[in-house]
């Protein structure tokens, strides 16, 4: 796949998908419509939606407070076949491997984008918040670098002629 390639389908992962991967999904969603199938999940799920990722995206409109955390077993269980997915978005060493081993015998384009994990870097309400907004910020250049500048938002849903 190629640089500003949107491919047909997208899994975003982290470690909890309660932070990175949830942004990300929110953000691809935002940006790029129904371009792609987006979904996210995280090697264990065993937190909710972090408060802070929901504030700091609401901030630049996109609304995640209804996602559901899931990991790639429950995934799994629901009949998501991760083979399914033309490409794979870890944003974590641990779910990095965990898609490398769980796809091994797919053809897929697992790819690595280092985001910062902004869990306990910093105390305070306003201090952290601006932690979340680097890790978001970082996402948001990584989407873009990737798969281009957003689509507006009234072409996005547009049927192709």
């Amino acid at each position: 796949m190629t640089q500003n390639t949107i491919p047909a389908s997208v899994l975003f992962c982290c470690d909890h998908n309660s932070i990175r991967s949830p942004i990300a999904e929110g953000m691809m969603k935002k940006f790029y419509g129904r371009t792609a199938y987006v979904q996210s999940a995280g090697v264990k799920n065993d937190m909710e939606v972090d408060g802070f990722a929901i504030a700091v995206c609401d901030e630049i409109g996109i609304r995640i407070e209804n996602h559901r955390s899931r990991s790639f077993e429950e995934m799994k269980n629901w009949g998501d076949d991760l083979g399914g997915f033309d490409l794979i978005v870890a944003l974590s060493p641990a779910s990095q491997r965990q898609a490398l081993e769980l796809t091994r015998v797919f053809h897929l384009d697992v790819e690595y984008w280092p985001i910062m994990d902004p869990t306990g870097l910093a105390e305070g309400r306003e201090a952290r918040l601006a932690v979340y907004r680097q890790t978001r910020d970082q996402i948001k250049a990584r989407m873009i670098e990737r798969f281009g500048p957003p689509i507006p938002p009234e072409t996005q849903d547009a049927d192709p002629l």
